[in-house]
């Protein structure tokens, strides 16, 4: 039996638009990535994933991409929060503890509140209630750096795990969850794509696909899944970097955004179809 696997990275606003256009175009073309029978969301793919399993059409969920944004907060990654990625990926011996060290950081930095954030998801999330197909959602325990997997069995709701893998160090508060602050799960890798453990087709869609930890590396992960499952990763063109700009948390980049991943589609349809299909081309 062939066990499909949809997996999401990080990318901010933008990356969440970017996704869903490339969707809405790779269903046109006749490749409904929508129908994975595990789908794998790190920070804005988490998002995607919740609202590709909540009952609603890419296309609806593509047309809200296109609407102009309101009342929108934009965001930025300073100085201090790329310095701690790097921090992060540079911290010798265990990866763990270069995790905690950003997570603790995290913790004291100025940010909204965590009430005004999780707002933010009750909004942005079509339903709260977990899809019946399995969606794994993904973040990092503040305090000891640990991964931490949500899904449908964590006692967790749906808004909170979303939350808690968006939660982009220095940037929005750690997210509470049963006594623990969790962060962004990109901190741990862009896609956490090892995760799609047990698929034999695997599609990546990466907005963000860079890793300085080899552990954390998109290609790496995907060879650990063995040498009979057929993958592809896909990440934003040239026309959708440019689109995208160099504030992935922007939403006025947003239209953009997912416009060019609508039209990177019809380049790729191909390929993705060719690791999604039953057969091989």
């Amino acid at each position: 039996m062939t066990n499909r696997a949809l997996v999401l990275g990080g990318g901010g606003v933008t990356g969440i638009a970017w996704m869903t256009g490339l969707l809405a175009g790779l269903a046109d073309a006749g490749t409904d990535l929508t129908s994975a029978d595990l789908v794998v969301g790190t920070s804005a793919g988490s998002v995607v994933g919740a609202q590709i399993l909540s009952g609603l059409t890419v296309e609806d969920l593509y047309a809200e991409q296109l609407k102009e944004p309101t009342g929108e907060i934009a965001a930025k990654m300073g100085v201090g929060a790329i310095l701690g990625f790097v921090v992060n990926a540079w911290w010798p011996g265990d990866a763990r503890a270069g995790r905690a060290r950003l997570g603790r950081a995290a913790m004291k930095a100025p940010t909204v509140s965590e009430a005004e954030r999780m707002a933010v998801f009750e909004r942005r999330l079509p339903g709260q209630s977990w899809p019946d197909r399995r969606l794994i959602i993904t973040a990092v325990d503040a305090e000891t750096g640990e991964a931490r997997n949500f899904d449908r069995d964590a006692g967790v709701s749906l808004a909170q795990a979303v939350a808690a893998s968006c939660a982009v160090p220095l940037v929005w508060p750690p997210v509470t969850i049963g006594g623990h602050r969790y962060i962004d799960g990109g901190v741990r890798s862009p896609a956490n794509a090892d995760l799609a453990a047990g698929c034999d087709r695997v599609v990546v869609l990466a907005p963000l696909a860079m890793a300085l930890r080899r552990s954390g590396r998109i290609d790496s992960q995907l060879a650990s899944l063995g040498p009979h499952v057929r993958s592809i990763v896909i990440s934003p063109d040239a026309n959708a970097r440019k689109a995208i700009g160099r504030n992935v948390l922007d939403p006025a980049y947003r239209l953009a955004s997912a416009r060019a991943g609508h039209v990177q589609a019809a380049g790729v349809a191909a390929a993705v179809a060719a690791v999604w299909s039953d057969h091989q081309a």
